[in-house]
């Protein structure tokens, strides 16, 4: 019988092992075809072939380079400076959610004071707002404040906390023994001395989770700079893809598929160096959550 329920149990772990692959496969696959566009000519990119390398094979190398050159090199889609205003965007903004949020959700887990509860309530319905529901008022705000056409709208708000972050560190704060905050107030440290040498180094794990999820947000973000962006040389990455995809209505499928790749390499780059992290901060954050 044990036998059995053995077998049975190892038939169960292979057919779900085979769904997540066929379910990785699926969620590969449009990124695996992007590539593999990005490397063909124009006239291979545009058939209907289901080949993914270049016909023949041994054009690959020096196709791709062409392709690549030919995007990074476009006189009229300067994607360097659209590469630099988006690393600035995305650095001010990472820090400053890490930062405000940390401190926010330190306030919110670790000090009792009056209407705690209920300001972390009112920061949760927040969430529920989405962001064309903000849009106008914003503009107004960065209008008054002269900050429309300038990359300051972007990374400034990220300064004062983000309602998920906030949730998110909060919950991974609760879950840190209290007596080690005792402990560090008996040794003459102060709410920010307690939070800097002894909350900070043991939440690595959740502050990455923050930080990742903020830069891919602020990366791919393209309705913000949309709204609040007007001259050409600030776009950001975003922005420039689209205004590449829409140049002229000509843009060849091999080079929009080579632009879209370095938009998206970056960020694929980054979560790999950082995976071990993040798949620790996620866990860790489960069990304590």
């Amino acid at each position: 019988m044990s036998e059995s329920n053995t077998n049975l149990r190892g038939s169960a772990k292979i057919l779900l092992y085979a769904g997540l692959a066929l379910c990785a496969v699926f969620f590969l696959f449009p990124l695996v075809w992007m590539v593999a566009t990005s490397l063909k000519p124009e006239a291979q990119a545009a058939s209907a072939s289901l080949s993914l390398l270049p016909d023949p094979p041994s054009i690959l190398p020096g196709q791709a380079r062409e392709n690549y050159t030919a995007v990074w090199t476009d006189p009229s889609i300067t994607f360097p400076l659209y590469l630099r205003n988006t690393l600035i965007v995305a650095v001010l903004a990472v820090v400053g959610m890490t930062i405000s949020s940390a401190v926010a959700a330190y306030g919110l887990s670790r000090i009792q004071w009056p209407g705690r509860s209920a300001v972390f309530g009112t920061i949760l319905i927040t969430m529920m707002v989405p962001f064309p529901v903000l849009m106008v008022p914003l503009y107004i705000v960065f209008r008054e404040l002269g900050w429309i056409g300038s990359l300051k709208p972007l990374w400034v708000p990220a300064w004062f906390g983000g309602a998920f972050n906030i949730f998110l560190l909060r919950q991974f704060f609760m879950g840190i023994p209290k007596e080690l905050d005792e402990a560090a107030r008996l040794d003459g440290c102060s709410h920010w001395g307690i939070f800097w040498r002894v909350i900070v180094p043991l939440s690595k794990p959740a502050l990455a989770v923050v930080a990742l999820f903020h830069f891919i947000y602020v990366w791919n973000d393209f309705l913000a700079p949309l709204v609040f962006i007007t001259h050409r040389d600030q776009f950001t990455l975003a922005l420039g893809l689209q205004m590449y995809q829409a140049k002229a209505g000509l843009t060849p499928w091999n080079l929009l598929m080579a632009a879209s790749t370095l938009v998206v390499l970056p960020v694929l780059v980054l979560f790999l160096f950082t995976q071990q992290a993040f798949v620790r901060g996620i866990a860790t954050e489960g069990v304590k959550g």
